[in-house]
C-alpha cells in the first residue's frame, strides 16, 4: 500500500488509488466536475489540479494514482490560481441564470466558484447560444447551455445501463450534448444523470420548477419498491405547503450504499412515492353497515376488532398479512396472532414481474420485505385463506395492505371470498376496490410516516426514518397492533418501532444480536441459516 503526503499529512492508501481519493482519506477536498468514483476517468474538466513535489507543472488528480514517497499540494498559490482560471473558462458562455435554475442551492458551479473563482469577469463578446429545455426523455430535460461537457452522464448511459443515449456532438465551443437519432433517454435508470451532473444542465421533469433545494428537509430511508432495498433520501417540503402542489415529499434522492445500491437508484423507485400524498389516502377509521359506511374513532375500531377475535374461534379468523409491511409490523402482528391462536395466516399475494428484473438493482420480487416476513413466520398461502373464506369456514378476513381484486387471482374467487364472511377488516394507506368493500377499515401509515426496518433479498436488515406525520388518523401498523394486543389484556402498548424490534431480536433467532444502533445507516446481515420462531 502507497504511503504519500497530502498537504503535510501522511497517508496510506490501497493500491490504484488516484489522488482525489487519497485526499480525501487526509480530510481534503479536490475539487472536481467530470470525476465520478462509480465512472470511468475522463479527466476534461481539469478542475482537479494538484502540484506534486518535483512536477513541473500542476497535475490532474482523478488521473494520477497515488504512490509511494508522493508529496501532494492542493492548496498552493500555483493551483489556486490555475483552479481560477479553469472557473473563468467553464464559465465564459455559462448563462447568468441561477435565480431560475433548478439547480440553484446545490449547483457545483455556484459552490466552486465562490470557493475557488471569485474573479472579474472579462469575457465582452455575446456569448454561445444553444438549446434550452429539451426533453431528452420522460423523466430528464436538458438546457444545453449550462452543460460544461463534463461527460458524467454519458458515461454513465455506456458503462452502468448500456443503453448508450447519449452523446457529444460538434466541436470546439458548438459542442453540445444530444441523443443519438432515434434514441430516447428511457432506460430504467435515467433519472441517475440528473442526480450526477453537477450544474443546471440536466434536470428532473417532475421535480422542476416544484419547490427551492433550499426549502427542504432530508431523511435517511430505504425505497420499498423492490427486495433490494434501495438506500434513499426523503426530501420533505415542510416550510412552503404552496409549493409542489401541496406534496409533502417534493423527491427522492439514492444515497450510497456500497453493499446494496452503490450511488444509484432505478426510476420506478425514484419516482414510487405518489400515493403518499395521494387523494385516495386513507385518513379516518371507518364501519360499513350495508351500504352506509360512517367514520368512527380509533377506540371504537380498536374495540370492534378485539371483540371479534375474542368472540371468535381462532379457526373462524384468517389473516393475509403483506411483505410491504415492517420487520416491527410483522412482529406485532405475529404477537397478536400467537395470542389469539389463530392459524389461518399468509404473507400475502406475491407481486413479482419476472420480466423486470436486471443485473444492477432491479428484482423481480417488488416487495421490500417478503424475506423479513419469511423469518417472522408469516408466509402461508394466501389462496388457502380465500379459499376457507370461499366455503364460509371464516367469519373474519383481515387483509394488510393488498388491493386482492387488482392482483392476479380471478376477481370473481376474491369477490366471494369477501362476500362469504361476516367481518372483512382492512388495513392500509391507500382506498382501493378491497377496501371499498372492508366493514372496518384501518388507515395505516406510509413508509415515510414512520420508523422501521426492512430485510432485504440478501438478508440485510435496513432502518427507514420518519421523514412526515401521518396523514390524517393514520397509525403505524405496529402501533395500532399494539393497541389491539393491549384491548385484549396484554402489556400496554408500544410507543416505539424499536420497541418492537427488540422483541424482534428476542424472539427470532435470525434477528438475535441486532439493534437500532448496530444497523445504522447501512443496514445489517440477519443470522444465515436460521428459521423462522416466535
Amino acid at each position: 500500500m502507497p504511503r504519500l503526503t497530502v498537504n503535510g499529512q501522511a497517508i496510506e492508501v490501497p493500491a490504484g488509488t488516484n489522488l482525489i481519493e487519497a485526499a480525501r482519506v487526509a480530510g481534503v477536498e479536490v475539487p472536481h466536475y467530470c470525476y465520478h468514483p462509480g465512472l470511468s476517468i475522463a479527466g476534461q474538466c481539469r478542475l482537479c489540479m494538484v502540484d506534486i513535489e518535483k512536477a513541473p507543472r500542476p497535475t490532474i488528480a482523478c488521473n494520477t494514482v497515488a504512490a509511494d514517497g508522493m508529496v501532494v499540494s492542493t492548496e498552493t498559490d500555483r493551483v489556486r490560481e490555475t483552479r481560477k482560471s479553469i472557473m473563468e473558462f467553464h464559465l465564459i458562455n455559462h448563462p447568468l441564470d441561477c435565480p431560475v435554475c433548478d439547480q440553484a442551492g446545490e449547483c457545483w458551479l455556484q459552490i466552486y466558484y465562490m470557493k475557488h473563482g471569485l474573479y472579474d469577469p472579462r469575457m465582452t463578446d455575446e456569448k454561445v447560444h444553444k438549446p434550452k429545455a429539451v426533453p431528452l426523455g420522460p423523466h430528464v430535460i436538458l438546457d444545453a447551455e449550462r452543460c460544461i461537457l463534463c461527460s458524467r452522464c454519458v458515461r454513465f448511459c455506456d458503462e452502468i445501463t448500456g443503453t448508450g443515449e447519449l452523446g457529444i456532438f460538434e466541436r470546439g465551443d458548438l459542442s453540445e450534448i444530444g441523443l443519438f437519432p432515434g434514441k430516447e433517454l428511457d432506460n430504467k435508470y435515467s433519472g441517475n444523470v440528473v442526480d450526477i451532473c453537477p450544474v443546471g444542465a440536466l434536470t428532473d421533469r417532475d421535480f422542476r420548477f416544484q419547490v427551492r433545494v433550499w426549502y427542504l428537509e432530508t431523511a435517511t430511508s430505504v425505497c420499498p419498491g423492490c427486495a433490494r432495498g434501495c438506500n434513499l433520501e426523503v426530501h420533505v417540503n415542510r416550510r412552503r405547503p404552496h409549493h409542489a402542489e401541496g406534496r409533502r415529499v417534493a423527491r427522492l434522492k439514492p444515497r450510497f450504499n456500497a453493499d446494496v445500491n452503490r450511488w444509484w437508484i432505478c426510476d420506478a423507485g425514484r419516482y414510487g412515492f405518489g400515493f403518499v400524498d395521494a387523494n385516495d389516502r386513507l385518513l379516518v377509521p371507518t364501519r360499513r353497515e350495508g351500504e352506509t359506511t360512517s367514520e368512527a374513532t380509533w377506540d371504537e375500531a380498536i374495540a370492534a376488532v378485539a371483540g371479534a377475535l375474542r368472540r371468535l374461534s381462532p379457526d373462524e379468523v384468517g389473516v393475509i398479512a403483506s411483505p410491504r409491511m415492517s420487520n416491527e409490523d410483522l412482529a406485532a402482528l405475529r404477537r397478536l396472532l400467537d395470542i389469539c391462536g389463530v392459524q389461518r395466516i399468509a404473507a400475502g399475494v406475491p407481486v413479482r414481474a419476472p420480466g423486470d428484473q436486471d443485473d444492477i438493482l432491479i428484482r423481480a420480487d417488488k416487495n421490500p420485505n417478503s424475506l423479513g416476513a419469511e423469518l417472522v413466520g408469516l408466509n402461508g398461502d394466501a389462496r388457502a385463506v380465500l379459499g376457507a373464506a370461499r366455503s364460509r369456514r371464516l367469519k373474519c378476513l383481515w387483509i394488510f395492505e393488498h388491493d386482492l381484486l387488482a392482483s392476479a387471482w380471478p376477481a370473481a374467487e376474491v369477490l366471494e371470498a369477501l362476500n362469504a364472511v361476516e367481518m372483512v377488516i382492512f388495513t392500509g394507506t391507500n382506498a382501493n376496490r378491497t377496501s371499498e368493500r372492508a366493514h372496518w377499515v384501518l388507515p395505516a401509515a406510509a413508509w415515510v410516516e414512520r420508523d422501521g426496518t426492512y430485510t432485504n433479498f440478501e438478508g440485510r436488515v435496513q432502518r427507514f426514518r420518519q421523514a412526515v406525520e401521518p396523514l390524517g388518523q393514520a397509525l403505524a401498523a405496529w402501533d395500532m397492533l399494539g393497541r389491539i394486543l393491549a384491548a385484549l389484556g396484554e402489556a400496554p402498548a408500544a410507543t416505539r418501532a424499536e420497541h418492537w424490534f427488540r422483541r424482534l431480536a428476542a424472539t427470532v433467532p435470525a434477528f438475535a444480536g441486532l439493534s437500532y444502533q448496530s444497523l445504522g445507516d447501512t443496514g445489517r446481515m440477519v443470522a444465515r441459516g436460521v428459521s423462522a420462531s416466535s
